[in-house]
């Protein structure tokens, strides 16, 4: 699949992809990518299948996301890559990492593990609020906001999914993610990752302390699969870490990068 993706940078410095997750896009991470790029990276954030510009597809799960992965890499011709994914993202970049390991030469991932996570009622709360908008009715952004306030009472997270929002045509608004495909295939988004595989390159998960995506009890999971993962919680951040805690993050990220 030809992924659509947001450059910064200069190519032919390190190459640095990073990885959204479930319900993102790549806007999402365009001020860290901004940012680090200045640091001497070749920074590339595509939207994964069904979200932000990139195609649509009823084939959603991590096999099809890491082959997707490896086609980019293939297309720009790029080695040695360094790899951030974030929550379904970070299951992407570890998947392809451990099955891909010429490719890779670091390895961060936020806020997610190796483990099953089992059926998760949040996400497919979000879904049901997003398709319950009639935009045959709605007319502004903030008619979308104020339907979308009386199901998903976050405002961070009402504010995260709106990024999903466009004019489709001038008087006409609509999501630009595949909430039906997506539908149709979530359950597979919560899988484990079970193999022997080993990676022995430097590796950082950061996770945030008031976060269950990453226990304690999970680290010795991690590091059997990751042998030199180091582990660093953010305290009091949930699972969008890097937009609740940006300059922690930046720190902690960019000291692993660089």
């Amino acid at each position: 699949m030809d992924l659509f993706y947001r450059r910064y940078g200069i190519e032919g410095n390190q190459p640095l992809i990073i990885l959204h997750g479930l319900f993102g896009i790549s806007d999402n991470w365009v001020t860290f990518g901004r940012r680090i790029a200045d640091e001497g990276f070749d920074v590339i954030i595509p939207d994964q299948r069904n979200h932000g510009h990139s195609p649509h597809s009823d084939n959603f799960n991590y096999l099809a996301l890491t082959d997707d992965l490896y086609d980019l890499i293939e297309k720009l011709e790029l080695t040695n890559v360094y790899l951030v994914g974030h929550s379904m993202g970070g299951k992407v970049a570890m998947r392809f990492t451990l099955e891909n390991q010429l490719h890779v030469s670091k390895l961060l991932v936020v806020d997610m593990g190796l483990k099953a996570y089992g059926a998760r009622p949040h996400h497919k709360s979000i879904i049901d609020a997003l398709q319950s908008i009639d935009f045959k009715t709605v007319r502004s952004r903030g008619e979308v906001e104020t339907l979308l306030a009386q199901r998903i009472e976050s405002e961070r997270i009402r504010q995260f999914v709106m990024k999903n929002l466009y004019w489709k045509d001038k008087t006409t608004l609509d999501w630009r993610i595949n909430l039906d495909g997506i539908a149709r295939n979530l359950g597979e988004m919560f899988d484990a990752i079970e193999t022997s595989i080993l990676f022995s390159k430097p590796t950082l998960f950061v996770r945030g302390g008031a976060s269950d995506y990453i226990l304690p009890e999970d680290y010795a999971t991690i590091r059997a699969n990751f042998h030199r993962a180091e582990i660093f919680t953010i305290e009091g951040a949930s699972h969008w870490v890097h937009a609740e805690a940006p300059e922690q993050f930046y720190q902690l990220a960019s000291g692993f990068l660089i």
